[in-house]
């Protein structure tokens, strides 16, 4: 049981239960399309690459919700001390076949032990856009814990003013999930509340694939 209790998302086991479904076609799409693959979309790939230099002398780096193992392993290959986690035990099992190089373990971020400034980083790599509202402040204060004097958060999610029901996705896979979109200087504010002081920001407008999105990178002061 984790020192710090964080309150269980109500949807939790569903949403678990679409990340399984959606587990093999997703993986597959980021294989074939370079879909989510940050090495297809250059200025994602210079967020993680400034990411990975800040932090690459400072310890442990934690991949928050890494699906597949696309950055986790990117990160790896940087030569990083990375392990990834997912809630989805599909994903796992995807990330394991992938990259076997690389260490990934099944938990929901809110059920995740981490020690007092234990990490010299932590990626919410569009991974935290599920979270309640009322469940996102406190991950991110475990994280800030978790983090050493230095250490650096990044986060990417999706932009916007209202909760978006997702009922299928990644190639017309019935899901039950609920997208919980921030403005940016929402999401910058609940970082600062968490106690990280945030460094860089880069905002990310509409495609072809999905709606406009931030990237924020943060710092623990310690």
């Amino acid at each position: 049981m984790p020192a710090h209790h964080i309150e269980r998302p109500a949807d939790l086991d569903v949403v678990r239960e679409s990340y399984d479904r959606v587990a093999d076609n997703y993986a597959h799409m980021v294989v074939t399309t370079g879909f989510g693959d940050i090495r297809c979309h250059p200025w994602l790939k210079a967020s993680i690459d400034a990411f990975a230099d800040t932090v690459s002398e400072l310890g442990p780096v934690l991949d928050a919700g890494c699906g597949p193992g696309t950055v986790t392993a990117y990160l790896a290959e940087r030569g990083l001390d990375v392990s990834g986690v997912d809630l989805s035990p599909r994903m796992i099992e995807n990330a394991r076949r992938l990259h076997p190089q690389c260490r990934f373990s099944v938990a929901s971020v809110t059920d995740l032990d981490l020690g007092e400034a234990s990490l010299g980083g932590v990626l919410g790599w569009w991974s935290l856009f599920n979270l309640p509202r009322d469940v996102l402040p406190q991950v991110l204060a475990l994280f800030a814990r978790a983090l050493k004097p230095g250490g650096h958060f990044i986060t990417a999610t999706h932009v916007g003013d209202e909760d978006a029901v997702r009922t299928e996705a990644y190639g017309g896979v019935p899901v039950r999930w609920t997208t919980h979109k921030w403005r940016p200087e929402q999401l910058v504010d609940l970082i600062e509340q968490a106690g990280l002081r945030p460094v860089a920001e880069l905002r990310l407008p509409a495609d072809e694939q999905t709606g406009p999105g931030v990237v924020v990178m943060a710092k623990q002061l310690g």
